[in-house]
């Protein structure tokens, strides 16, 4: 019997993976994001169509898995420091857009006939905007370090902030509501705020005197790097749940421990696919959880809240940053960001849900106006030039007549990196050494730890990951990069046709890097391989140092340096 079940179970799970696939295809095609494909799978596997999600306890499982994964992801990224750098457009331009649609949504719903409560929680849902999506579109229009996208990604962190606020509120209301017969309410309250308190300090003193260590120590084996990542999530969602505050709360503590040490870009790149696996299945109970039937009666109120987004938010993000003195141009672009909700305006919906404040209908609400703004913001932010174009002459009023920030935030924006330089070994710091020393601003990149530590330690730039991922590239300054340099040695790679780094050459290009690249190669198979086809310039450092060595030694080139013994014999030279 029980095999029975275990295999009716796999075969709903492999029915759900085939359909989201195929659904899935079809979103692609129709350049939508993966959370509509996924929330459209949901729909189609309900009772409602195809009704074959039956396996509600295996689903919910790997469903919130997935939300404490995500969650996690988000502290990881939590980049305080673009919040400061980019001065008080991000904070203002947030906080101002959450208050804006806060108010005016709440008062909007309530127009709507829904009732306070309800409405509050809508009005709230509708001010978070989707950070992955934002990232992914920004990034397929190599705009991801143009002002608009990086002042975009500062208030998406400031919205990031209000959600793990909003959570470890409506956590607290919760454990308060759930106590309210026996009068304890206040008690559990400060019950619950102490352990978050407690817990808190706990990730302090983990990210001061163990993260940076410990993740050094299993980033020698990469697939026990994400193992690690995997389990402490896991661990500290549980332990959230387990104390009142929510496994949302504890998965995000869990990402902001290691959000300081050097490797979290590289645990991102590689959970990112194991992310978007589990949310499957979030977005799939989410879907098989709506009735149709009923969801009816809300597309009239769906579509003015959805109007209210499309429009509303990008207007009132426009404005401010008009008044903050930014052009009309950039504000325009900004404000397409925030043309849609999030899925963590699902996430906090479920949970007014599970808490008893708010009832099906109102999730059911909200998830039509995901499935409206989300479709329709990923076009406005694709062919988000043509619409300014179209609404340029009638967007003065959102522009100060000597616009100063813009030159502060351009040049600010400006200050990227020339080059991006793979492979820190002796070879790659020596070539590192000459740029900077030339002025050049130098990010290097290395998957050794012991490499990254030695080359940060000299006081470059330099990002812990690995150069064959494409979701870890994704992440780079590639736009403004003039070269890309690859340093690595060809013995550690192999560097044959089908060699990964072939492959990188591929994926930088499709990421918008349009400078040159240079690759060292030690083989004159290897090098003609890669000439012009592959690379703007081949390094070949035993070949270039025996040229470099012959005119020195003919007196037609002066020695480096670091080669130059001292006439006096009185100072150690660098080896």
């Amino acid at each position: 019997m029980i095999t029975a079940i275990e295999g009716y179970i796999f075969y709903e799970i492999a029915a759900l993976l085939v359909l989201a696939a195929g659904v899935g295809f079809v979103g692609l095609m129709l350049r939508q994001p993966l959370i509509v494909s996924f929330i459209a799978v949901g729909i189609l596997a309900g009772p409602s169509v195809l009704n074959i999600a039956h396996s509600d306890e295996q689903i919910d499982l790997l469903a919130e898995l997935g939300i404490a994964l995500l969650l996690f992801l988000v502290g990881l990224k939590l980049d305080f420091n673009l919040v400061r750098t980019l001065g008080p457009v991000a904070l203002v331009t947030g906080l101002g857009q959450v208050i804006f649609t806060t108010v005016f949504g709440f008062l909007i719903a309530l127009a709507l006939g829904l009732d306070a409560r309800t409405a509050i929680y809508v009005a709230i849902a509708l001010t978070f905007s989707s950070t992955i999506i934002i990232v992914k579109l920004l990034s397929d229009k190599r705009e991801i370090d143009a002002l608009h996208g990086r002042i975009a990604l500062g208030f998406l962190i400031v919205q990031d902030i209000v959600v793990v606020v909003a959570m470890i509120a409506l956590s607290a209301i919760g454990v308060g509501g759930a106590a309210a017969e026996g009068d304890n309410a206040v008690t559990e309250v400060l019950r619950v705020l102490g352990y978050g308190a407690a817990m808190l300090v706990f990730v302090v003193i983990f990210i001061r005197f163990v993260a940076d260590p410990l993740v050094e120590r299993l980033s020698r084996a990469p697939e026990l790097l994400v193992s690690f990542a995997i389990g402490w999530a896991a661990l500290l969602a549980a332990v959230g749940h387990y104390l009142g505050f929510g496994k949302e709360l504890g998965g995000l503590l869990a990402g902001v421990s290691l959000a300081s040490t050097p490797f979290r870009e590289a645990i991102a790149a590689r959970l990112a696919s194991l992310r978007d696996f589990l949310l499957l299945f979030f977005f799939i109970a989410l879907g098989a959880s709506l009735d149709l039937s009923v969801l009816g009666a809300s597309i009239g109120p769906a579509i003015v809240l959805s109007l209210f987004v499309l429009i509303g938010n990008p207007l009132i993000v426009l404005v401010i940053m008009g008044a903050m003195g930014y052009r009309k141009r950039t504000g325009f672009l900004a404000g397409l960001t925030v043309a849609q909700i999030s899925e963590f305006s699902l996430i906090f919906m479920a949970m007014g849900v599970s808490i008893g404040h708010v009832a099906e209908n109102a999730l059911g609400l909200v998830t039509l106006v995901g499935l409206v703004t989300i479709a329709a913001s990923t076009y406005m932010i694709t062919y988000s030039h043509q619409l300014y174009s179209w609404f340029e002459p009638v967007l003065g009023f959102a522009e100060r007549r000597r616009p100063r920030a813009e030159d502060d935030g351009n040049s600010d924006a400006a200050r990227a990196y020339e080059i991006i330089l793979f492979g820190l070994g002796r070879y790659g710091l020596g070539i590192a050494s000459e740029l900077r020393d030339g002025g050049k601003r130098v990010l290097g990149v290395d998957f050794s730890p012991e490499a990254v530590r030695h080359a940060r330690s000299q006081g470059y730039d330099v990002v812990f990951g690995d150069a064959t991922d494409p979701e870890f590239l994704a992440h780079l300054p590639l736009a403004r990069a003039e070269w890309l340099v690859m340093a690595v040695p060809e013995h550690d790679t192999g560097l044959t046709h089908d060699d990964p780094r072939y492959a990188l050459l591929r994926v930088v290009r499709d990421l918008g890097f349009d400078g040159k690249i240079a690759v060292a190669a030690q083989l004159d198979a290897t090098a003609d391989k890669l000439k012009g086809k592959h690379a703007d310039l081949v390094l070949m450092p035993y070949r270039d140092a025996s040229f470099a060595a012959a005119r020195m030694i003919a007196g037609d080139a002066k020695a480096p340096e670091h080669v130059v013994a001292d006439p006096d014999g009185q100072k150690e030279l660098p080896a």
